[in-house]
């Protein structure tokens, strides 16, 4: 009962409208002095759980998503996508997912690559018949990517408060991103194939296809350089985010010469204001799963599984249906840093991965984004069209069934999460 009235004192917290931080901290603030009558503790906490090596990589990898947004990068990995499949049925859509799918592994953000995206994606898709509905949901589900597909900033975090491999996470996530995207993709062939009105482009010609690629070619090489470096063992997960961000610098001032000093300067800048977002709520969730041990929660909520009889099976199954639930109404951080410490001492006691129960969390986020009523990649589609809100939520609908149908696979398959870390020797 103590757990189910704290849970809900957050929840009434967070959907008050008040910063997540803030709702957090001021829960662990008046919980710790109700037990301790002091409340000094929490600063300590405070700077020990940002007094980690693995943080400086949010930091790096923000930087450079943001770099390759203000060097307008963007519209020439659309284009080199779309040349290449815009001859098939749902031509664009496909190209849509595809380069949602490509910008993911750069900017690691689903808003960012939904509003990205969208802007070039959504007047052509309109342009070519494809039904409002329609591109409004492909835009919207393919934004929500950059959480499964690496780098991920959920994912790093997850790692930090779970104390799970980020290089594994990253790994982890590769097969069932690939695996949602073509999923995806898949279904936006399938339905233009049964629709008329979606008219079919003519193959673009190889001397198109030679001139945009070779304009796309660099920026396609920062997933390969990040994901890469850290498979064969050059780079960690924090000296990937810092290759990636000269890349990105390099890229933008050398071979495309479109980034200017104003732009490195808003780049830098808007980093900064992410970054310390990121770094607040941090804290908060810090000082509240401090206070939740000092109160037993975790423990007494294995000791209640374990009455139970619960198996991993049927934990994860509860514990995925409960996230839905949340998805609805809390946004990807809070899910996050509220039920990791309280999940994860469950987690240990029956056997599950982190690794895979991390990546399962990231799908269940996915699906979080285009569910109402708060949704966030739901209101960005809104905003860059000035779309009615259920025109948006009715074509998104599709796309989370696709998503659950990709969780099920996971939750059935672990090796499709499992198989890439282990071969990278994380110890799974």
């Amino acid at each position: 009962m103590t757990m189910l009235l704290i849970f809900a004192g957050v929840l009434v917290l967070l959907l008050s409208g008040i910063p997540i931080f803030a709702g957090l901290g001021l829960m662990a603030m008046g919980l710790l002095y109700g037990v301790e009558g002091q409340i000094g503790s929490l600063a300590e906490i405070a700077f020990g759980k940002l007094d980690v090596y693995l943080l400086v990589c949010i930091p790096l990898f923000t930087f450079m998503a943001h770099v390759i947004i203000k060097a307008r990068v963007v519209d020439d990995l659309y284009g080199a996508v779309h040349s290449l499949v815009r001859h098939w049925p749902g031509g664009l859509g496909v190209a849509t997912v595809l380069s949602c799918t490509v910008f993911a592994a750069i900017s690691g953000s689903s808003v960012a690559t939904a509003l990205t995206i969208g802007t070039s994606a959504i007047p052509q898709m309109k342009r070519y018949g494809y039904p409002t509905r329609s591109a409004y949901g492909v835009v919207a589900a393919g934004g929500t990517l950059g959480i499964l597909i690496p780098p991920s900033g959920p994912m790093v975090l997850y790692g930090v408060v779970s104390d799970t491999s980020i290089g594994g996470l990253f790994m982890g996530g590769i097969l069932p991103g690939l695996l949602v995207a073509a999923l995806f993709s898949m279904y936006c062939v399938i339905r233009a194939s049964r629709d008329p009105r979606q008219e079919r482009l003519p193959r673009a010609p190889w001397s198109e296809i030679s001139a945009v690629m070779r304009r796309a070619v660099w920026p396609l090489m920062l997933p390969p350089l990040i994901l890469g470096g850290m498979y064969f063992g050059v780079f960690t997960a924090t000296e990937a985010a810092g290759a990636g961000a000269a890349a990105a610098i390099f890229i933008s001032t050398v071979i495309y010469r479109s980034l200017s000093w104003r732009d490195l300067f808003d780049a830098a800048k808007e980093t900064v204001r992410t970054t310390s977002m990121l770094f607040m709520i941090l804290i908060g969730a810090a000082m509240f799963s401090h206070v939740l041990t000092i109160l037993r929660l975790p423990a007494m909520l294995v000791e209640w599984v374990t009455t139970l009889g619960l198996g991993p099976v049927s934990f994860i199954l509860i514990i995925m249906a409960v996230i839905v639930v949340l998805g609805m109404f809390l946004e990807t951080i809070s899910i996050i840093l509220i039920t990791t410490p309280i999940l994860l001492p469950v987690i240990d006691a029956l056997g599950i991965d982190p690794v895979w129960y991390g990546v399962m969390l990231m799908i269940n986020l996915e699906l979080a984004l285009i569910t109402p009523p708060v949704g966030m990649n739901l209101f960005v589609i809104k905003g860059i069209d000035n779309a009615p809100i259920y025109e948006v939520i009715r074509g998104a609908l599709p796309y989370a069934l696709l998503m659950l149908a990709g969780l099920v696979a996971v939750m059935i398959w672990p090796d499709l999460v499992l198989w890439l870390p282990r071969s990278m020797n994380y110890g799974l």
